[in-house]
């Protein structure tokens, strides 16, 4: 990965491009898994989503792995895949980008009234 790659997120870019035509060729429960894995994981991300890209591709992996072996999407993920990927991101009530730029805000504002 170059600087401008970097810079300008082009190589998250192609990765998630890659992770969707592969997502294509899943059936479709499992399309729908992984469209809803996506909607809930991206809130554990840092200010880039660099960290997440990793965590997407073990992901997809195991859903290819599972659908090839005929496993139901129930069997892999359970009903509950706000908290599948929760546990995929770190423990129980892991803090997100929202509670880290919160926190740090509140840490400025106390600094500022000299608490």
């Amino acid at each position: 990965m170059n600087f401008w790659e970097k810079v300008t997120g082009s190589d998250m870019t192609k990765e998630l491009r890659t992770f969707e035509s592969q997502s294509k060729k899943l059936p479709a429960d499992y399309q729908a898994a992984w469209e809803e894995i996506k909607a809930n994981i991206w809130s554990y991300s840092d200010f880039t989503g660099r960290n997440l890209m990793p965590i997407l591709d073990g992901v997809l992996g195991l859903l290819e792995e599972s659908a090839e072996e005929g496993q139901s999407v129930q069997e892999v993920l359970g009903d509950d895949i706000k908290g599948f990927c929760s546990a995929l991101v770190g423990e129980e009530g892991a803090k997100s980008f929202r509670d880290k730029w919160r926190r740090q805000l509140n840490n400025n504002i106390a600094k500022k009234l000299g608490k």
